[in-house]
């Protein structure tokens, strides 16, 4: 099933470690309605594991040169805070992936899409962050999911080749990336389920992270 020893484990963050994606989606939404607007369903899951910036060149595009982006991200921020205020949900199976890992000796670093700052302020409040020897964010990286980049630099940072690497991520975009970085790469959906032409590029498709631990038991 593995191509390569595995000597290092690299997670997507939102949607895969964090239970945030659909979080996301309904600040948006609800941001959309502050302005009389309504955003469908499409447009956000289009969006996920899209990097911020280039999700507002998306939204942008999709209402018009007369759409005021400021005024939306100003409404998304607060409702998103207020809902992470609150508390930002562990996906099922993460820490028990984690441990798994850690007990093996196995190190672990984030590669995400999201800024260093949000990653860490993330990461920290969902007690996940110092679980992971490295964070490779959008802010480290010239090039965003799909491309390759942030994935790579995950992998730098740990010090181990991108091919001995597994790779979990929840999204058509994540997947793309770590595929393209040449890791041994598993889909585990949470928003939407896998393109077919991203489903030949993932080692598997689990359920959850559960899932994904018991395979590694099995295969290590």
């Amino acid at each position: 099933m593995l191509k390569e020893p595995v000597e290092a484990a690299l997670f997507d963050m939102d949607g895969l470690l964090l239970d945030t994606e659909a979080l996301y989606i309904q600040a948006m939404q609800a941001a959309a309605r502050r302005l009389d607007l309504e955003m469908p369903l499409t447009l956000c899951h289009a969006m996920v594991g899209v990097p911020g910036r280039e999700c507002n060149l998306m939204i942008q595009a999709f209402y018009g040169a007369d759409f005021s982006i400021e005024t939306f991200r100003g409404h998304f921020s607060t409702n998103i805070r207020e809902l992470l205020d609150e508390r930002i949900p562990v996906k099922p199976g993460a820490v028990e992936l984690l441990d798994f890992l850690e007990a093996r000796g196995i190190p672990r670093a984030v590669a995400t899409s999201a800024g260093r700052t949000t990653a860490e302020h993330h990461l920290g409040r969902a007690g996940l962050l110092d679980r992971f020897q490295a964070l490779a964010t959008r802010d480290d990286v010239v090039h965003a999911k799909p491309e390759p980049d942030v994935y790579l630099e995950a992998a730098r940072r740990l010090g181990v080749a991108p091919g001995r690497c597994i790779a979990f991520e929840d999204s058509n975009v994540g997947l793309t990336a770590a595929h393209a970085a040449g890791t041994m790469a598993f889909f585990v959906p949470d928003i939407l389920q896998p393109l077919p032409e991203v489903r030949g590029k993932c080692v598997r498709v689990l359920g959850d992270l559960h899932e994904a631990r018991r395979l590694l038991e099995a295969a290590f």
